[in-house]
């Protein structure tokens, strides 16, 4: 057996668009307050995880959370398009209740998680897949015996839990995908094993009592 690394994967933080319930996708939406406190939060938790490479998204709001926990730990961000939120096509701007009424019968193949269905101009569900899954594993495999972070999106992070559970694609959603939450894997041999899910506890309180 190889020798295993130790990721520490990260949704970025909040922005307007997760709290108005718009679809991202691809577009380059920036943190908001919120989401930024959180990324600082963040760093100052894995202040002593030991972290050793920080990987991250090249899309902002994924990119400014990595280099808040660069910054603390004295690392450089690297960036890996591979890492970037799937992309929505048509889909992407448009909140929850839009797509609702400009595309029904689209929304339902999207909330059913069709493997093999993707918005015009998107990616299917099946390649984002097949994207994300490849990356991380290669990203992992530079790193054997050390402590990787890797900061995302919440489709990714989606993608990563299941490859780590071997939960199928087309499976309903239980667990949480929170905004700079700290989650834990293992990989080792060319796969990945879940240790720890969603741990926000240094998220508890809030910006406004943390202010207050």
């Amino acid at each position: 057996m190889n020798e295993a690394t130790r990721l520490v994967v990260l949704r970025h933080g909040e922005t307007d668009w997760n709290v108005g319930q718009r679809i991202q996708g691809q577009l380059d939406i920036g943190l908001n307050r919120v989401g930024r406190w959180q990324a600082e939060r963040a760093a100052t938790a894995l202040a002593d995880a030991g972290l050793e490479a920080i990987y991250s998204s090249d899309l902002s709001r994924a990119a400014d959370t990595a280099a808040a926990i660069g910054a603390v730990a004295g690392l450089q961000v690297r960036f890996d398009t591979g890492l970037r939120e799937r992309a929505f096509g048509h889909f992407e701007g448009q909140s929850f209740p839009e797509l609702e009424q400009r595309w029904p019968e689209q929304t339902l193949r999207w909330r059913r998680r069709n493997p093999d269905w993707g918005p015009e101009g998107g990616e299917r569900l099946a390649d984002f897949y097949g994207r994300v899954v490849p990356t991380v594993l290669a990203l992992a495999a530079r790193h054997p015996g050390q402590t990787v972070a890797l900061v995302a999106h919440g489709g990714v992070l989606d993608c990563l839990y299941r490859a780590a559970t071997r939960i199928a694609l087309d499976a309903p959603r239980t667990w949480t995908l929170g905004n700079a939450s700290i989650n834990r894997l293992l990989h080792a041999d060319g796969a990945l094993v879940l240790v720890g899910w969603n741990d926000a506890g240094h998220l508890e309180g809030g910006l406004d009592d943390a202010s207050a």
